[in-house]
């Protein structure tokens, strides 16, 4: 599973950050994905994360 954020779509609220601290950090407003490979522990929360944006700013790629 790979895991990125379209800046443009973000609105930057950290929902992902909460979600899975792990994948996704704020920077300067934006979320941003802090590994493209999603390890297999780590793929349920990124879902999640998907999950839970507002903006769908969050891509998942299986």
């Amino acid at each position: 599973m790979k895991i990125s954020v379209v800046a443009e779509l973000c609105a930057g609220e950290g929902i992902c950050e909460q979600d899975a601290p792990e994948l996704f950090e704020i920077v300067d407003g934006v979320a941003v994905a802090k590994m493209e490979e999603v390890p297999k522990h780590l793929q349920e929360a990124a879902r999640n994360a998907c999950a839970n944006g507002p903006t769908e700013a969050i891509k998942i790629e299986e």
